[in-house]
């Protein structure tokens, strides 16, 4: 008798945003690329994924820009508008979008899109944000300029308002539903703002001395309560640079191989993800595509991909 994979109903919409007018280096425009050129696709449909492929979200030359603050603002917003649009389309029709980014600024609109979506059922999102760093800036707080460090901020109301409000619920997040893991790159402004809004926080401290298992399990009730389930934002950077080379800004004592496949793995059992962002993906600094090539197990392993 022939049976159905079980996740042969399921859609991916791979959703590319080239975007590098958030992050100080070059290089991470390529990202999409790198991650068309890994295994990706062929791991999704072994899984009975049908996957389609929307193509690259248009993104501005950023040497044919202004060269001003608020030129690369008004730039990255427009995109994130973009994206917000594509995204909150996916979700409408019960499709699972998968942006390749790109640097990080593009979350402020993937999750401004899943949070529209999710709105118009009378519903809010969950953010579970994978990241060495927290991402959360303004323009007024920013040591660097760099609007990739601000994605979430923007996401929670904050900063610039264009940018600030793609969503149609406001804001698109809220701190109770917002929680990251594998933190251990802070600006004192951003661990201000923590404490202020009371967000939850796993830094690799806590992994360290809970495992894991038992900080993605807090992290799935943070984004589950309440919500009519949540979005994965993923920095590749959260991994260890010995396993993810090719990320803009590295920081040594990230989570492990077998830790981001556990993770992962954790967030398909729930059921619940609504959408999912892998970013940062420098092809520069990488070798032999092996960042793209890791970002694709993983990748896999959410959409659930398992040993046995």
């Amino acid at each position: 008798m022939h049976t159905t994979p079980l996740h042969s109903a399921r859609t991916v919409r791979l959703i590319g945003v080239p975007i590098d007018l958030g992050a100080a280096r070059r290089g991470v425009d390529m990202g999409p690329s790198a991650m068309r050129l890994s295994s990706l696709v062929q791991q999704l449909e072994r899984l009975g994924l049908t996957v389609h492929d929307a193509g690259n979200v248009p993104v501005p030359d950023r040497a044919l820009l202004p060269a001003t603050p608020a030129a690369r603002l008004q730039a990255i917003t427009a995109v994130c508008a973009d994206v917000a649009d594509r995204t909150a389309a996916a979700v409408r029709e019960g499709i699972t979008p998968l942006m390749l980014g790109g640097d990080h600024s593009l979350a402020a609109g993937s999750v401004a899109g899943t949070a529209t979506a999710l709105h118009e059922r009378g519903e809010r999102v969950g953010l579970i944000w994978l990241d060495a760093h927290a991402d959360l800036n303004t323009p007024q707080t920013t040591l660097s300029g760099n609007v990739h460090g601000m994605p979430v901020a923007h996401l929670l109301g904050l900063g610039d308002p264009p940018l600030a409000q793609l969503s149609s619920a406001t804001p698109a997040v809220r701190p109770q539903h917002l929680v990251y893991v594998g933190l251990r790159d802070l600006d004192d402004a951003e661990k201000a703002t923590i404490r202020d809004l009371g967000i939850r926080a796993f830094t690799m401290r806590d992994i360290d001395e809970r495992g894991l298992r038992a900080v993605m399990d807090d992290a799935v009730t943070i984004a589950t309560t309440g919500t009519g389930g949540f979005h994965l934002s993923c920095d590749a950077d959260w991994v260890d640079p010995q396993e993810a080379p090719g990320v803009g800004t590295p920081v040594r004592g990230g989570a492990t191989l077998r830790e981001a496949h556990l993770a992962m793995e954790i967030i398909h059992d729930t059921g619940a993800l609504r959408a999912m962002d892998l970013v940062e993906i420098n092809p520069i600094l990488d070798a032999r595509n092996a960042t793209a090539e890791l970002a694709a197990e993983l990748i896999a392993s959410a959409f659930g991909r398992r040993i046995l």
